[in-house]
């Protein structure tokens, strides 16, 4: 690291008594950096039950973390000194906290394993709620479009089933209208038949009513032309009593015409 450190410094082409400022003012922070580069390999946590690495590396982290901040710090202190200072300043403060930065994000890591594992369960809670949702969105759909279909075959066979009734319906109103129709006209046909026996009836009835009518007047005027002439007769024999004279001797009767 410190061979990296007088790399960068011997580039930057400050003369030597700045050249070993910025080695003293660095220095410390490399071979801090190397040091914990080494350490924080040794600090895994696999387990919630390694709260003593944990702790070590929540120390480790928060060492660094004021050491980046000091870097930080002295890097802003020896910029303001001169434009080419501020470059190589720069670059070492660019190396350092690359150094660090990456130790620090592991150290840290191992610090918030917890927390990390923890965030990792709610994340793949999450997703796995997110993804039975969807499951239950995609059945959901499905089933309402198995149960549309459903509906939409259950409407056609009603349709046709109504179609089919409908039909025979009409065949049977067709057959019934038509068995009236015939039932009717053999009904007019007897009743035209009857009628027609009636009035035959009637005019035989009425025909033998004049007849015995005609009788009947014949015999009366047969009967009044008999009473008449027997009237006559009567009345001649009357009218010839009339005319008679009795003999007083012999009491015989005679006309006197």
């Amino acid at each position: 690291m410190s061979n990296k450190l007088e790399l960068i410094v011997h580039e930057s082409g400050l003369n030597a008594t700045k050249a070993k400022v910025m080695l003293e003012k660095f220095k410390d922070y490399f071979d801090i950096a190397a040091e914990w580069e080494i350490k924080s390999k040794t600090i895994i946590v696999t387990d919630e039950s390694q709260v003593t690495e944990m702790e070590m590396a929540k120390v480790g982290r928060k060492f660094l973390s004021r050491k980046r901040i000091d870097v930080e710090n002295t890097r802003k202190e020896l910029k303001e000194q001169s434009l080419r200072e501020g470059k190589a300043i720069d670059g070492i403060a660019n190396v350092l906290k690359a150094l660090i930065i990456p130790i620090e994000n592991h150290l840290k890591a191992q610090e918030k394993f917890i927390e990390i594992q923890a965030e990792k369960k709610r994340e793949e809670l999450r997703i796995e709620i997110e993804k039975k949702m969807e499951e239950e969105r995609i059945a959901k759909e499905k089933a309402e479009e198995a149960e549309r279909q459903r509906i939409r075959l259950e409407n056609e066979r009603l349709k046709k089933e109504a179609e089919e009734k409908e039909k025979q319906a009409k065949a049977e109103r067709e057959a019934h209208e038509q068995e009236l129709a015939k039932q009717k006209a053999k009904a007019e046909n007897e009743r035209k038949q009857q009628e027609e026996v009636l009035r035959k009836e009637r005019e035989k009835a009425e025909a033998e009513q004049r007849k015995q009518k005609e009788v009947a007047e014949k015999k009366q005027r047969e009967l009044e032309a008999k009473a008449e002439k027997e009237r006559k007769e009567k009345e001649k024999l009357e009218k010839e009593l009339k005319n008679l004279i009795e003999c007083p001797k012999c009491h015989h009767k005679f006309n006197l015409k």
